[in-house]
């Protein structure tokens, strides 16, 4: 239930035990305005004197700093109304009224959750600790341009009839991984494969073969191939893009080693023009479609669904179940609460054990000492989680070079793209007119029932199919950053914004489309203010920071210089353009001497090459490559900070990559940067 309690409530057409309960209490017209989220002044509240109050605060003093934003004219009517109508004396009782609300209203959203789960699996929620166990019980039920504006006749008053016409579609799969789960999955009989033995035909067996195979191969991208795949490369895999040490999973047209692939996308990648070079290992398995009837049960109870509660619930329900097969047991940490330092079971033994992982002071007598395991049972079928991934892009590349490319050819260009969506530019073709076609293709039940494009409204919530991200709404300009930032401007001023790792009140009432394009244009990187809570040693406490809202600088694929086109790595256009002395760096990095920072002369400036995070014995440090010449580790405190914040780390790399970041060691243990 990953959504405001405000909204989870307000989905919900019964609110039983919040009714019973305000009923024994209050009188009818009291009740009726508690059945909905109330308004707190968080941030005003800011010691117990506030508490004794006898007025409700001004509705400028409850400015929310999380949100930034002021309280809208009706939820402060709401709080004006219940503090009347229940005669309350002080904000005190103000809160107790309010944290009374609270705890029925979430009471009434979870044992609506209860109801659901039982009513669909016979299973309680209550017996769990998150919802991803939940799902996994569940089982008994199984036997790329950056910017481009459009121009068109739908485009009413805009439409330039001399310009060649242009369409915007925006398009997401329903429930990829949904889909994915429904088809044939491993179950038993894991063999090793002899290849110099055995001469099956791996290629030629069919999707719903009760065998199956995941094969370690080397591919071989032919040049021939790299124009007509620039905009989606087949088989993506996880690596440092050029002049960084940080690996990203990419989309590439370079040569694949020893390339782990489940078959049918391997059937697809030769399908679609790779040569295969090696087979080095075959795993054989038996496989069968057992998590379909668990897929399609969710999938209609969300069909039926009556709210916005029960669709994304049940959603989540089948995704889960894939988050659950890849859980890395690995990881896994036990954590022990020491009260004492000496001892057989106190904090000196611990942390001298060779599975030592960390420690946190919370006060003189209590530590929390992280211990990694001495013993891993897999559990997890990791194996599923491979298969879902790979099938899951096989349908995405279906769809972009089966019926796309063969429906529309080179008129289509693919501007962005994520795990289960595409933005594509059309050039003198109507995709509207095509969709009418080729109904069976798309879910077009969100359009109007009577729409201008005459579109029948067909396929709701039918995995597996392609969906219409803005409901038939005509698609004007787009601009794409880098992954998950991106905006669009649709026909009637809306505009659809996306910046990740940045709030949505932040995007929505800070930046606009034009801060986007002014990103592309400029070159130049664009900060926002933001407050969020965080727990530091469980201590709750708001905070407010400076974060990179919009970056130009995606370094997954090659910048065209001049252009807002990009290229895929590993594209023959790009060997003649890459900067040899940047190539050495990348591979001479790793070679470096190291030097201590107390062997560098006070405040001598030393340009910052790179950043990378390693592992030691006992912690996690951040080492600095310094004038392609040495490299150091950075002092335990500035490490364990950088570690802590991530989006400032991303910020400096960040800087090395696209501008100049300077270290200079000040006195002892201490640096400062700039740039």
């Amino acid at each position: 239930m990953a959504s405001s309690l405000e909204k989870l409530a307000s989905y919900l057409e019964k609110l039983s035990i919040a009714e019973e309960e305000f009923q024994l209490d209050y009188i009818t017209d009291q009740t009726e305005l508690l059945k909905r989220k109330g308004v707190f002044p968080y941030d005003y509240i800011s010691c117990f004197d506030k508490l004794k109050e006898t007025e409700l605060p001004t509705k400028e003093e409850l400015y929310n700093k999380l949100n930034d934003s002021h309280i809208s004219d009706d939820d402060y009517e709401h709080a004006k109304a219940v503090w009347q109508a229940f005669d309350i004396q002080t904000l005190g009782e103000y809160s107790d009224l309010y944290l009374k609300t609270d705890v029925l209203l979430l009471a009434d959203v979870f044992e609506n959750f209860r109801d659901n789960c039982l009513e669909a699996y016979g299973l309680d929620p209550a017996h769990y600790y998150t919802t991803p166990g939940l799902t996994w019980a569940m089982l008994k039920w199984c036997e790329s341009n950056r910017y481009t504006k459009t121009n068109n006749r739908h485009m009413g008053e805009t439409y330039n009839k001399t310009e060649e016409s242009k369409y915007l579609v925006y398009y997401d799969v329903n429930n990829l991984y949904g889909w994915t789960m429904r088809e044939c999955m491993p179950y038993g009989g894991f063999k090793w494969v002899n290849v110099a033995v055995e001469t099956s035909d791996f290629f030629q067996v069919p999707d719903d073969h009760p065998v199956g195979y995941i094969l370690e191969v080397d591919l071989e991208y032919p040049e021939a191939l790299h124009d007509a795949h620039k905009d989606l490369p087949l088989c993506p895999e996880r690596m440092p893009a050029p002049g960084t040490r940080q690996e990203k999973l990419m989309t590439t047209l370079y040569d694949k080693e020893r390339y782990v692939i489940h078959y049918r996308s391997l059937k697809q990648a030769l399908k679609h023009g790779l040569r295969l070079k090696k087979i080095h290992r075959v795993l054989k398995f038996d496989q069968r479609a057992w998590l379909r009837s668990y897929i399609d049960l969710n999938s209609e109870k969300r069909k039926k669904a009556k709210n916005d509660f029960e669709k994304l619930l049940y959603k989540l329900f089948n995704n889960a179940i894939y988050g659950k097969t890849m859980e890395n047991e690995r990881k896994r940490i036990d954590v022990k609460l020491v009260t004492k330092w000496g001892g057989r079971y106190g904090t000196e033994a611990l942390v001298a054990k060779p599975n030592f992982h960390s420690c946190s002071i919370f006060e003189e007598n209590l530590v929390a000492v992280e211990l990694a395991r001495t013993e891993i049972t897999v559990r997890k079928p990791l194996y599923i989680g491979l298969c879902v991934l790979d099938l899951s892009k096989s349908l995405v590349y279906d769809f972009h070079y089966e019926y796309m490319r063969d429906r529309v050819g080179d008129r289509c260009k693919l501007l962005y793209t994520d795990t289960d969506s595409l933005v594509y530019e059309l050039t003198d073709i109507n995709m509207y007119e095509v969709m009418r076609q080729d109904i069976d293709h798309f879910d077009t039940s969100d359009y109007p029932e009577t729409n201008q494009f005459g579109i029948p409204r067909a396929n709701k919530k039918v995995v597996g199919l392609m969906k219409d991200e803005c409901c038939g709404r005509v698609m004007t300009e787009f601009v794409g950053l880098r992954s998950k930032m991106y905006s669009v401007k649709i026909e009637g001023q809306d505009v659809i914004k996306k910046a990740k790792g940045v709030k949505a009140a932040v995007v929505r009432t800070t930046i606009t489309f034009d801060d986007y394009v002014e990103c592309l244009r400029q070159n130049t990187r664009q900060t926002r203010q933001q407050c969020n809570i965080r727990s530091r040693l469980h201590v709750v406490r708001s905070e407010k920071e400076s974060k990179i809202a919009l970056s130009p600088h995606d370094n997954k694929r090659y910048l065209v210089p001049g252009e807002t086109d990009t290229l895929p790595w590993g594209h023959y256009a790009i060997s003649e353009k890459m900067d040899i002395t940047k190539l050495n760096q990348i591979a001479h990095g790793g070679f470096l001497p190291t030097k201590k920072f107390s062997e560098c002369a006070k405040n001598q400036q030393l340009l910052v090459t790179a950043l990378r995070k390693v592992s030691t014995k006992y912690d996690k440090r951040v080492v600095a490559e310094l004038n392609n010449e040495f490299q150091m580790f950075l002092p335990s405190r500035v490490s364990d900070a950088l570690n802590r914040n991530e989006d400032f780390f991303e910020s400096l790399q960040e800087s090395i990559q696209h501008y100049k970041l300077f270290v200079k060691y000040t006195d002892h243990n201490n640096i400062e940067f700039s740039d």
